[in-house]
């Protein structure tokens, strides 16, 4: 039997997604010691996206394989009241064999939250980053984040160079902004490591006057990571939304 997982994480202590030797502070370590528990055998998990250090998810995906037959009221009720409070199995449910989390997925959005008010963000603190720099021009940001909309080679805005291909397409990045707060969503078919955090880090390099938005398009001619923006802090980053192709 195939198993389909959503789940929401807080990821301000964890060394991301993805399971480490040295290491169980990982989202992807926490649920399986949880998981295999339950099934009484070692069970591995498959995420739909590799999340970095101090990274959130609003609903990353994930499937295990089992041969038993699972009550799944049970097993989210038992993983919700083993697991660290900052990890939460929203719904579990059987899928086809063939579902594969990670390859199944077809469309991934990201956001990144900006907080901007003259006061910190106490009880969100670790889910925005705390922008204290000159007023953003949001149009500005806008007009450099058309530029990389679409497919493109994204190797100046990533940092691991072992990718056989760097070409990525973004469907759309999108902007919602308060008094307080300026929200950036980026959607796209797949990322490179770092790569939504250096866009970011790029968009508000533009909105606070230190680059012009048509120096984006540079970055995408040259392929230089040292010619783009710094990457963003982790903390404001979530994995928001996850379009899978079929289950």
């Amino acid at each position: 039997m195939n198993y389909k997982m959503e789940i929401t994480y807080e990821g301000t202590k964890y060394r991301g997604w993805q399971r480490l030797k040295n290491s169980d502070m990982t989202i992807q370590g926490k649920i399986e010691a949880v998981l295999s528990r339950f099934l009484g055998v070692e069970t591995e998990i498959n995420g739909a996206s590799r999340t970095d250090s101090g990274v959130h998810a609003l609903c990353q995906l994930a499937n295990f394989k089992t041969e038993m037959a699972v009550d799944v009221s049970e097993l989210k009720a038992y993983m919700n009241q083993y697991l660290p409070e900052d990890i939460c199995i929203r719904n579990i449910g059987a899928v086809s064999e063939s579902y594969h989390a990670r390859f199944g997925s077809k469309e991934k959005v990201y956001l990144y939250r900006i907080w901007k008010a003259e006061y910190p963000s106490v009880f969100e603190r670790r889910t925005v980053t705390q922008y204290r720099g000159v007023s953003l021009d949001v149009e500005a940001m806008k007009s450099a984040a058309h530029i990389l909309e679409g497919e493109h080679d994204f190797k100046g805005f990533c940092t691991d160079k072992t990718k056989k291909s760097t070409v990525r397409k973004i469907n759309a990045i999108t902007f919602s902004e308060t008094d307080e707060e300026l929200k950036i969503f980026v959607e796209g078919n797949g990322f490179l490591y770092n790569m939504v955090r250096i866009i970011v880090g790029t968009l508000m390099e533009v909105g606070s006057g230190q680059r012009t938005a048509e120096s984006v398009k540079r970055i995408i001619e040259t392929g230089d990571r040292n010619i783009a923006g710094e990457t963003a802090p982790p903390q404001g980053l979530i994995l928001y939304k996850i379009e899978n192709s079929s289950v």
